[in-house]
Formats: structure tokens, C-alpha cells, sequence
């Protein structure tokens, strides 16, 4: 199957995306891949080296993860605004109702998982739209349904 025809202000956009991306998160999306999972009770953002024997990109991942865990639970979203060049969806509402989520980091072999679990259903509301977002924006082809938690 082909790829529906993107624009080349898309294929700029997606570019700016990748390249920021690997400035601010310190790790290659050559290297690695980004999911983004929506659940019932909020979601996942995973990264992971595609190489197993790629300890660089793996520990990489766990260092940006760790720190935008803490950045999130504070309320600050400014690394997906400086990767994304705009505000994404969700993040306003994720602010304000900050105590209400929580980010959990969880490593796995080859990177790391945030997952990001709230009761409030306007906070749960906010985190599926900032998911969704990624999912576009990062171009990672993710479902983007709400599916049961693993």
C-alpha cells in the first residue's frame, strides 16, 4: 500500500519535528522508535533503540524520559512545544489538572515507558488528545482508539 500524498509544508513540518526532536530529547529518531497508547485509564508514551546492542540510545531514551516525567507532573510542557513548534493538544487542560495524572516511568530492555494514568475524565480527555496528537505529529502510525490496559 502507498502512503497518502503529503505536502511538502507536511513533509517540512515532519522534518522540523525529527530535527528539534533530536535536539531536545538527545537521542536519534534514526536510532530509536516512539509509540503512543491510549488506554481506559489514560495511556503510554514508549521509545525504544531498534538495536538491542545499543546501550547510547537506550540509556539516552531513560535520561529524557525520566526528566520529562518530572516536567509533565509539574505541568511543564515545553519540551513537546519546542519538538512540535506549538502547543499540543491536551497540554493546557494536562496543566491545570496536573494533580490529577500521574507519569510513571517504567524501563523496559531496550528504552522506556511514561505511562500516564488519571481518574479525572477531563484530565483523561486531555491526555487522549495529547496523545493523539503525537501519534500524528511523529507520523508512528498508532492506533489511535482507546484500547484495554495491557
Amino acid at each position: 500500500m502507498h502512503e497518502p500524498h503529503k505536502s511538502s509544508q507536511e513533509d517540512q513540518h515532519h522534518q522540523g519535528v525529527v530535527e528539534r526532536g533530536d535536539k531536545v530529547m538527545g537521542f536519534s529518531h534514526e536510532k530509536t522508535r516512539h509509540h503512543f497508547r491510549l488506554y481506559s485509564d489514560g495511556g503510554a508514551i514508549e521509545a525504544e533503540s531498534n538495536d538491542s546492542q545499543d546501550a547510547t540510545s537506550r540509556d539516552e531514551i531513560r535520561a529524557h524520559f525520566g526528566h520529562i516525567a518530572k516536567m509533565f507532573a509539574a505541568g511543564d510542557f515545553s519540551s513537546p512545544m519546542l519538538i512540535h513548534a506549538q502547543n499540543p493538544s491536551g497540554t493546557e487542560a494536562m496543566k491545570r489538572l496536573r494533580d490529577s495524572i500521574q507519569y510513571n516511568v517504567e524501563d523496559a530492555e531496550r528504552g522506556t515507558r511514561i505511562r500516564i494514568t488519571t481518574k479525572n475524565p477531563e484530565a483523561l480527555q486531555a491526555v487522549h488528545r495529547f496523545l493523539r496528537f503525537q501519534i500524528a505529529d511523529h507520523q508512528t502510525g498508532d492506533a489511535t482508539e482507546i484500547t484495554k490496559v495491557p
